[in-house]
């Protein structure tokens, strides 16, 4: 599936690209004369490959297809190499802590991240809040960033919207799609995504909670939003909801990990396994890791799920039962039948 990224401000041998839209071909990459994109420049420049000049992360985005007017040459991440397709999954998480980064410091207040359950999305983003959180405690100043992980009800996201709503304090909703299916919340949540100058969130109706908790009816939210999906909002059938998740992508920066297939949740696994962050605790060695991962590959039509979390509990039963692990794994971590 073809990517697409609006660069907001940029440049290609000298000549200035500001809000155009073009087909991504490589993320982006720092190289000796600092940070480039490679994009499909077929319609402006006519060549299928440019690297365009970019500050940073916060100077381009992630858009839908429907905001690029041009031919799409059809290709597919099949025709990539598995160390090619490593490298380009590597990347989206380097940006992932990148843009993280970049909301900490104030540079980004809204950011959207969509992938698969497992992968290492919060994992990513939530280490980053721990450094800062740590960093401020040390300083003896109270934590301006928060992770909130589960459902949320509407009036209970404007309660944290309003906590964190001071310049320099992010808050992260990990994994709270309830939001996007209550009108409320919905309404709420764009709000504070806009990325307008001033982003007024009310809330207009009677509430004993809100008076009790001396919470305001309406304040400048001036902090930052980072909202991690499982759900790939261009893959929503609900037309209603569609309509909403587009509005929220034009609001923010939306970064999709394109873990899309089970070949990609392999190579995710395989790359995280060779950095050493994966079985580090289990101490199985370099051969029970290809051992164990290979069997993953090998059965990966089969596996109730293919996660980081899964490759962990196949090597605990790997290392706890030596002799008939490949039994164990197919009793409870596999497809009844499989």
């Amino acid at each position: 599936m073809t990517g697409f990224v609006k660069i907001k401000n940029g440049s290609y041998r000298n000549t200035a690209i500001t809000n155009e839209v073009f087909p991504l071909v490589k993320h982006y990459t720092v190289g000796t004369k600092g940070g480039f994109i490679t994009v499909d420049g077929t319609g402006m420049f006519g060549k299928d490959k440019i690297r365009v000049l970019v500050d940073a992360p916060t100077d381009f985005e992630f858009v839908h297809a429907t905001e690029y007017t041009g031919e799409v040459k059809t290709a597919t991440t099949n025709e990539q190499s598995d160390e090619e397709r490593i490298a380009d999954i590597a990347m989206r998480f380097e940006m992932l802590d990148t843009m993280t980064k970049a909301a900490l410091n104030g540079d980004i207040r809204a950011l959207i991240v969509s992938g698969p359950p497992g992968v290492g999305k919060s994992f990513t983003v939530e280490h980053q809040i721990e450094r800062a959180n740590l960093f401020q405690q040390v300083a003896n100043v109270k934590p301006k960033h928060e992770v909130v992980k589960g459902s949320a009800s509407a009036i209970g996201l404007y309660k944290k919207l309003y906590e964190y709503s001071d310049e320099g304090s992010v808050l992260v909703l990990d994994d709270v799609d309830s939001i996007l299916f209550d009108e409320v919340s919905l309404n709420l949540l764009k709000g504070a995504l806009d990325s307008g100058k001033n982003r007024k969130i009310n809330w207009l109706l009677e509430s004993r909670i809100l008076k009790n908790e001396d919470i305001p009816n309406s304040f400048n939210f001036k902090g930052a939003v980072i909202f991690l999906t499982n759900l790939k909002f261009d893959q929503v059938k609900s037309s209603k909801l569609k309509d909403h998740l587009e509005a929220l992508q034009s609001r923010c920066h939306y970064l999709d990990l394109t873990l899309d297939t089970q070949r990609d949740k392999i190579l995710r696994i395989k790359q995280i396994a060779k950095d050493g962050a994966l079985f580090e605790d289990l101490g199985i060695g370099s051969i029970g890791q290809e051992i164990i991962i290979d069997f993953m590959d090998a059965n990966k039509n089969k596996m109730r799920e293919l996660s980081l979390r899964m490759a962990i509990k196949v090597a605990q039963l790997y290392k706890s039962f030596p002799n008939n692990w490949e039994a164990m794994t197919r009793a409870t971590c596999m497809k009844a039948g499989a």
